[in-house]
C-alpha cells in the first residue's frame, strides 16, 4: 500500500494535492485544523474544502491536527509508518501583514511546525519523499534592487540586464536583505528542510513559490492575490491597492500545475534541493493589468482604492525563473494561462458568494 501525507489539506494547494494523489496513491491522508479561520476570519475558513474532501475523495481520510503539536503529528506517522510514500506539506501562516500581528504564532507554525514534519518522515517514513512548499518571500525585498524600469502598466526588467530576463532564480541571495517575519519564518523552514535532505540523504524538495493560485482559495485581503481579488469583482467590495502605483508585477501559478511539479519530482526524486515555482514568463500579471482583466471577464467595473503605503518588503517585481525545474523535468509543462485560471476562478467564485 503506498499512502499520501498532506499537510493544510483543506486549503488551495493542499486540497489539489488530496484530489491528483487519490489518483496515485492507495489512501490520502490529510492533516488541516483550519488555523486559516483563526488568520484571516470566517470568510478564509477552509471547512467547505475539507467537507468537500471527505464527501467526494473516497480514499481520504481526514485528521483535526495541528503540526505545532509534535505528539500529535507523530501519532498520525506511527499509524501510517510502513506505507508512507510521499508527504506534501503545505500547512503554512501565509501572510505578512498576519505574521507581525503574532511572531510567535507566526514562527511555530512555519518553523516549527515544518521541524514536526520533518522529523516524523526522518523518524517513520525517511526513504519517502518530502515537499515543502515554500515562497519567493525567502528572498525578501533584495528583488526590489534589480534594475527594474516603470512601463505604461507594469514595472519590469531592465532588457539590458540579460541575467534576470527570464526572472529570478535560485542563485538570489535569501540572506540580508528585509523579509517580514512571514518570510523570515519561511527561511528557517526552507533551509530546515533542504538540511533535513543533504544532511540525511532525504528525498527532499523545497518549491519557493510565486503567487500560487486556482479555484479552492479562500482568498482574503491579507492573503490569496487573485482570489480576493475576483470575488471584490464580483461582490463589488472595495478593493485595495497598496502602493507602487498598482504596477508591481506578480507570476501567478495555477495550483494544479504546481501539484503537477510535485508529481515529477516524486518520480525522480532529489535530496535537499530547491526550485523557484511560478507562473514564469508564461502568465504574470501587474496588478493593474489583473484588474483590467478581472473587468473584462465579469462585466463589471471594479471598486478600486489606492493607498501610496506599500507592505513592508513586498516585492515591486517578482516572476520565477523556472529554468532549473524545467531543466531537471522536461516533460513538465505549464497547461494553465493566466486568462485560463482567473476565468475558471471566477466560474467556481460565482457560486460562493
Amino acid at each position: 500500500m503506498k499512502i499520501a501525507i498532506i499537510t493544510g489539506a483543506a486549503g488551495l494547494i493542499g486540497s489539489e494535492a488530496v484530489r491528483f494523489f487519490s489518483t496515485k496513491m492507495d489512501m490520502v491522508i490529510g492533516i488541516d485544523n483550519n488555523m486559516r479561520e483563526y488568520f484571516f476570519g470566517s470568510e478564509a475558513s477552509t471547512a467547505w474544502n475539507e467537507k468537500n474532501l471527505e464527501n467526494n475523495v473516497s480514499n481520504y481520510k481526514h485528521y483535526n491536527v495541528d503540526i505545532r503539536d509534535f505528539a500529535a503529528v507523530e501519532k498520525v506517522f506511527q499509524e501510517y509508518e510502513k506505507d508512507i510514500a510521499i508527504v506534501v506539506h503545505t500547512a503554512a501562516q501565509p501572510s505578512h501583514d498576519w505574521a507581525a500581528k503574532e511572531p510567535l504564532t507566526d514562527f511555530a507554525v512555519n518553523a516549527i511546525g515544518t521541524s514536526n514534519m520533518l522529523e516524523n518522515t526522518r523518524l517513520y517514513a525517511p526513504n519517502a519523499v518530502f515537499i515543502f512548499t515554500s515562497t519567493n518571500k525567502v528572498y525578501g525585498d533584495l528583488p526590489n534592487y534589480l534594475p527594474l524600469v516603470e512601463l505604461e502598466n507594469r514595472w519590469e526588467i531592465d532588457q539590458n540586464h540579460h541575467y534576470f530576463k527570464e526572472g529570478i532564480d535560485e542563485y538570489m541571495s535569501i540572506d540580508q536583505s528585509k523579509h517580514s517575519l512571514f518570510g523570515a519564518s519561511k527561511v528557517a523552514a526552507d533551509v530546515l528542510a533542504q538540511e533535513y535532505g543533504r544532511y540525511f540523504g532525504m528525498n527532499v524538495g523545497v518549491f519557493r513559490g510565486g503567487c500560487l493560485t486556482g479555484p479552492m482559495h479562500s482568498g482574503t485581503q491579507l492573503h490569496g492575490f487573485l482570489s480576493y481579488l475576483i470575488k471584490c469583482a464580483i461582490t463589488g467590495d472595495q478593493y485595495t491597492i497598496f502602493g507602487y502605483k498598482g504596477k508591481q508585477v506578480r507570476d501567478n501559478i495555477h495550483s494544479s500545475d504546481l501539484i503537477n511539479m510535485f508529481w515529477h519530482f516524486y518520480q525522480n526524486p532529489r535530496q535537499g534541493e530547491v526550485y523557484n515555482a511560478g507562473g514564469g514568463r508564461f502568465s504574470n500579471c501587474s496588478m493593474k493589468e489583473a484588474i483590467a482583466l478581472c473587468e473584462e471577464i465579469t462585466g463589471k467595473k471594479m471598486n478600486v482604492t489606492y493607498t501610496e503605503t506599500n507592505r513592508i518588503g513586498d516585492h515591486i517585481w517578482y516572476i520565477s525563473d523556472l529554468s532549473k525545474f524545467r531543466n531537471h523535468y522536461p516533460d513538465w509543462h505549464w497547461k494553465y494561462d493566466l486568462k485560463t485560471t482567473v476565468a475558471e476562478i471566477f466560474e467556481y467564485m460565482k457560486a460562493r458568494v
